[in-house]
Parts: structure tokens; sequence; C-alpha cells
């Protein structure tokens, strides 16, 4: 099984997941990103869309790296990778299906203003975050037209990272 968490840069995913996984038995974090930035190492660099995820190899490289790990060691993959693109999401979602991987969607939303707070006080990467701050808007789109809808929400506007975290594991182990 693969438990997705999807949102906006900041909402809170990579730290969410890693508490999932504590939560959930036999169970790994596998950053998409990572494929990602594998991309990104080819040289002569490929042709800058902006974003790798706009590159064709990119996801049916996460769809066959998840197949593949998942293969090999069984359990859960808890996933913490924004897509905000429907498309993208589809052709994901429809190849780890074609594997029969089943998949459990979160998005971990929260309110502008807070997304904004913790982008600001972020220790790690740092207040100056244009890339995350640019994504917000887009972020809203998709939850207002299909994002929503293609997922299970959790609202962490008033959430610890903990009760995110277990709100996920106790829904995926119902």
């Amino acid at each position: 099984m693969i438990v997705w968490l999807n949102g906006t840069h900041g909402a809170g995913k990579t730290t969410t997941s890693a508490l999932v996984q504590k939560l959930i038995p036999d169970s790994r974090v596998f950053d998409a990103e990572k494929v990602g930035e594998t991309l990104m190492d080819i040289t002569p660099v490929l042709p800058w869309t902006g974003n790798f995820q706009h590159w064709p190899p990119w996801r049916p490289l996460v769809v066959e790296t998840a197949r593949h790990v998942l293969d090999y060691t069984g359990g859960t993959l808890v996933m913490p990778m924004t897509v905000l693109v429907e498309e993208y999401w589809r052709e994901i979602s429809s190849g780890l299906a074609r594997h029969a991987i089943p998949v459990r969607h979160f998005v971990l939303h929260a309110d502008q203003d807070t997304l904004r707070a913790r982008i600001a006080g972020d220790t790690v990467l740092g207040p100056d975050s244009p890339f995350r701050l640019q994504h917000l808007e887009p972020y809203a789109e998709a939850a207002r037209t299909w994002l929503h809808e293609a997922a299970e929400v959790v609202d962490t506007t008033h959430l610890t990272p903990d009760q995110a975290a277990q709100q996920i594991a106790d829904a995926v182990k119902s």
C-alpha cells in the first residue's frame, strides 16, 4: 500500500510522513522528490521546464520505483509529495493501480495565513523561500478544482504534526 501525503509546500508533509511511518507497522518513507533530483543530475541537463514534475519520465519513474521497492520490501510506503497538476496525479495513481497497488491519498491542508506563517517561521529552509510561496496559489486552485475531491483532506490548521499523523494512521488502519 501507499499512503500519499499531498499538499502545498510548507503544509508539513515531510514532518508528518516521518511520524506516520512510526505509527504504521512495516512502513517506509519514500520521497518521490528524490526521483526528480536524480533526473536533475543528468548531464547534459534535461531541457528545463520550471519543475521536474513536468518532465515526462518523472511520473512513470515514481510509479516504477515505488512498485519495485514494494515488491522488494512489502509493507507500506509513505510518500510525501506535492502534486498539483491533476493530469500528473491521474497518471501516477493509474500507474500504481495497474500494478494493483492500493493508494490512500491524503492532502494536508491549512489556510493561507497559517501556511505563510509556517513558511516564514521555517528554521530549516528559512523564511525566504520563494519556491514555496509561489506554490500557494496553484495549491489553492488545485484544492478548489480537483485535489480535495481526489483525496482525504486533513486540515492541519489547528493540529500538531503528531495529531495529523495519528489521524492519518488511524484512517489507514480502519
